[in-house]
């Protein structure tokens, strides 16, 4: 199943891939009284649980159980960052959030950075989860770090950056929002080894951000590209760029809770 939103400023539909293209008006399903989903929301890099606020309010008030995890060393725990907060942490961040809450059939949502911890987390835990949704974010091979992803001169720019400005281990961000704290580098240098076949066979959700992209989203635009074309994913388009979770949060409700109905 494949579908692709089409969504711009002055519309709201969904164009499916599946069929002959129907226009299915967002919003018009009816909601499912039999079941609610549960969201795992976990913020990109620099942020906080801050950063869902204003998409988990209108899932709450659909019906839905939300979780916002923040990860060690950022947004509102930036107090606990030290040199050794790594990928592995911020995945056991959330494997603890979900299995502490005992939450299953879980719709883990992971955006940008994040895109890394939500493939790790179903590594672990993969019995736990309904879906795996990437929004706009990075999508590891077995392996690769997000440092790999974003190639050797990226990483090298990055590195450099992180000598001058971050005493050596801190990654800054360049968006000027005070809300944004600094990242451990070592989130980004890990490597991931994906291997866990249960993992693999998890219904999936690609939702690409199409404006204004840079090649710092090389990362993101091959996934998209797979994606669009892959029957093992659930594909969507959102015409905004990649701060749509800050900038326009209605666009990503939409598409979320078009993912609550689905059945994967």
């Amino acid at each position: 199943m494949q579908v692709i939103i089409s969504r711009c400023l002055k519309g709201s539909s969904l164009r499916s891939t599946q069929g002959q293209n129907d226009i299915i008006q967002l919003g018009t399903k009816k909601e499912r009284k039999d079941a609610t989903a549960i969201f795992v929301l976990v913020p990109g890099g620099y942020a906080g649980s801050w950063i869902w606020r204003e998409i988990a309010k209108p899932l709450w008030r659909a019906g839905h159980e939300v979780y916002t995890p923040s990860l060690t060393g950022m947004g509102e725990r930036v107090h606990l960052a030290t040199p050794e907060v790594n990928l592995s942490t911020h995945i056991q961040d959330v494997v603890l959030e979900i299995t502490c809450s005992d939450l299953k059939e879980v719709i883990l949502v992971g955006y940008s950075y994040s895109g890394m911890v939500v493939t790790g987390v179903a590594e672990q835990i993969p019995e736990r989860i309904a879906q795996l949704v990437y929004l706009d974010a990075w999508v590891p091979e077995d392996g690769q770090s997000a440092g790999d992803l974003i190639g050797p001169e990226a990483g090298h720019m990055i590195m450099q950056a992180v000598q001058v400005y971050g005493e050596g281990w801190k990654l800054i961000p360049d968006i000027p929002d005070p809300r944004l704290t600094l990242q451990p580098v070592q989130t980004g240098l890990e490597k991931l080894y994906v291997k866990n076949p249960a993992a693999a066979r998890l219904p999936r959700a690609f939702i690409y951000c199409t404006e204004g992209k840079t090649p710092d989203d090389l990362p993101m635009t091959r996934t998209a590209e797979k994606a669009r074309s892959d029957p093992l994913w659930r594909y969507y388009e959102i015409a905004w760029g990649h701060l749509v979770v800050m900038e326009q949060p209605d666009l990503v409700t939409k598409v979320l809770m078009e993912l609550a109905e689905w059945k994967g």
